[in-house]
């Protein structure tokens, strides 16, 4: 099932699981919330899941051409807000992790924790010049690919890793071919022209960054990138994963988020120990976070409705 909530005119749809705290999922570009699947099914024994679909994504309304990162922030600040979610834990995947930096800018307050796997501070924080024009381009000729119904998510470079396993990749890859033409455009604008280094080093709540070491999309200079500027950070890199981690092997990348946002699994999972990078070089160490009061009841104003999957 599917619930829908109007936020600045848009309609946007998410999937919501379990009871406790709140957990807030942010995918990624060319994506929606069924990519989440796995953690909604496995955290929603100790936390209030929620998966939105981003403006432009799935079920939600497309938005329009002139929104950039802020616009998003603020259409998810407004989602929070409708639902009446206390300070919720925020988890954004890729784009979803550039998108809780920018919440956190326009609504420190918010946030009671973050975590962000495979994120930037944006392409223009965390890449060249020459690899952001290099993206923008291909997100713009798969966007021209969508319309015309040629698009080939596997052309994408650094999202199929060889960790995903067979079945994982023909599901990821028929999420990705329902993507539509303008989000996968105004995100990539969106994501291009962001740089959210400035937000770094005013972060002052617990931030968990999850990475894969194989993980060719945000490879691990981006990763320490983030890890140096953000205090209150602790870096896990989970061997052999990739840029989709939380897909590629769900049971390693759940226990870090349990072990950052709530309570450790009584039995940890079968993958191999992820690496901990601590933050000796600069003196500091990474902070965990404690539970938070639950999910608040919903504003009556909100017009919110079920639909079938």
């Amino acid at each position: 099932m599917m619930d829908e909530v109007e936020v600045d005119g848009l309609r946007v749809a998410f999937r919501q699981a379990g009871a406790g705290p709140p957990l807030m999922l942010l995918h990624g570009a060319v994506s929606d919330s069924r990519v989440w699947r796995e953690q909604l099914s496995d955290l929603s024994d100790e936390f209030t899941v929620l998966a939105w679909d981003a403006p432009g994504c799935g079920r939600s309304s497309d938005p329009p051409e002139t929104f950039r990162l802020p616009e998003y922030a603020d259409c998810l600040a407004g989602f929070i807000d409708a639902l009446g979610l206390e300070r919720p834990h925020v988890l954004g995947h890729s784009f979803g992790g550039g998108l809780a930096l920018e919440l956190y800018r326009r609504r420190p307050a918010l946030p009671r924790t973050l975590v962000l796997a495979g994120g930037y501070a944006g392409w223009a924080g965390s890449l060249p010049p020459n690899v952001v024009e290099r993206r923008l381009r291909g997100a713009l000729r798969a966007a021209e690919q969508q319309a015309n119904g040629a698009f080939a998510p596997r052309s994408i470079p650094g999202l199929f890793s060889e960790a995903l396993p067979g079945e994982k990749a023909e599901e990821l890859a028929a999420i990705m071919s329902g993507s539509r033409p303008v989000g996968t455009r105004v995100m990539a604008h969106a994501f291009a022209e962001a740089d959210l280094r400035d937000v770094l080093p005013r972060i002052r709540v617990p931030v968990l960054l999850v990475y894969g070491d194989a993980d060719e999309r945000a490879p691990l200079a981006v990763a320490e990138g983030l890890h140096a500027g953000i205090a209150a950070s602790k870096l896990v890199v989970l061997p052999g994963l990739g840029h989709e981690s939380y897909l590629e092997s769900a049971g390693a990348f759940n226990a870090e988020v349990r072990g950052s946002c709530g309570r450790r699994p009584e039995t940890p999972p079968a993958p191999p120990a992820p690496c901990v990078i601590p933050r000796h070089a600069l003196g500091r160490t990474g902070v965990r976070s404690a539970p938070i009061p639950g999910t608040a009841r919903s504003r009556s104003s909100v017009r919110r409705r079920a639909r079938s999957r």
